[in-house]
C-alpha cells in the first residue's frame, strides 16, 4: 500500500539490519554456541533454551551483545547442570568479543540514500541496544556525518518514540521512520501518528516477528532502501 509522503521534514533510520548487517552475526554465534554445548542437548533444544533465557533477561540486561553473552553463559550453566567447563565459558566470552569487534558491513544502497536525502531532510538514527556498542558501530560505519542526531533507546515502544519526538520538537505527522522490524520500527510510529517504511531484512530475530495480521495504513513495505528515493 502506498502512503502520502507530503509534509515529511525529518527521517529516522533504524541501525541494525537497516543500515548495516547485525542479526546474521547473532545467528552465526547461536550456531557456534550450540556446537559448544552439543554434548548436553540437541541443537533445537539449545536454541529454544537460549531464546527463552534471552527473553527472560531482557528487562534486566536490555538489548545488545553484552546481554546476549550473559544469557549464553547462564543458559550453558543451566543446560549442563553447572558442569560446563571453564574453557567453554572462556569460548563464549571470546564469541562475544568477536561480535563486538566485527567490521561494520553496510547494506546495499545505504550511502547512496543518505547522500541523496541529507540536504533535503533532517536525518536521525533511532536504534536500540548497548550504547557503547552502537556508538562504536556508527563511528566505524563512516555514516556519522549524515545524521543530525543519534538516539540509542532502551526499547522501541510508542512511549519511547513519543517522548523522544517531543524532546526533539518533532511533530509525529512530519516524521518518517525507516526500519526492518514491523514490531519495533513501524507499528509503534504509525500508532502515534507518524509514517513509516518497512524494509524487511532476510533474517529476523524471533522476538521481533509479528505473527498477527496488521492493517498497513500509515506504512509502506519496500524491497530495498534505494526504493525510498522514488518517493521522498
Amino acid at each position: 500500500m502506498e502512503i502520502n509522503f507530503d509534509g515529511i521534514n525529518v527521517i529516522g533510520f533504524d541501525a541494525d539490519d537497516t543500515l548495516w548487517v547485525n542479526e546474521t552475526y547473532f545467528r552465526d554465534t547461536e550456531d557456534k554456541f550450540a556446537d559448544l554445548l552439543e554434548k548436553y542437548e540437541t541443537k533445537n533444544k539449545i536454541d529454544q533454551e537460549l531464546f527463552r533465557t534471552e527473553i527472560k533477561n531482557l528487562d534486566l540486561y536490555g538489548y545488545g551483545i553484552k546481554g546476549f553473552v550473559l544469557s549464553m553463559i547462564e543458559c550453558a550453566l543451566e543446560l549442563s547442570n553447572n558442569q560446563v567447563a571453564p574453557k567453554t565459558v572462556r569460548a563464549l566470552l571470546d564469541l562475544g568479543k568477536e561480535m563486538i569487534t566485527q567490521p561494520v558491513e553496510l547494506l546495499e544502497g545505504v550511502e547512496e540514500v543518505l547522500q541523496s536525502l541529507k540536504d533535503k531532510y533532517r536525518l536521525i538514527v533511532l536504534t536500540k541496544g548497548d550504547l557503547l556498542d552502537q556508538e562504536r558501530k556508527l563511528e566505524r560505519s563512516g555514516l556519522s556525518e549524515y545524521f543530525h542526531h543519534v538516539e540509542v533507546l532502551s526499547d522501541k515502544k510508542e512511549k519511547n518514540y513519543s517522548d523522544l519526538l517531543e524532546h526533539l520538537q518533532i511533530e509525529p505527522d512530519e516524521f518518517l521512520m525507516i526500519g526492518n522490524s514491523l514490531k519495533s520500527d513501524v507499528l509503534p510510529l504509525v500508532n502515534i501518528g507518524a509514517r513509516a517504511v518497512h524494509i524487511p531484512f532476510h533474517t529476523t530475530w524471533q522476538h521481533e516477528e509479528v505473527t498477527e495480521v496488521v492493517d498497513n495504513n500509515g506504512y509502506m513495505t519496500m524491497s530495498t532502501l534505494t526504493d525510498v528515493l522514488k518517493y521522498v
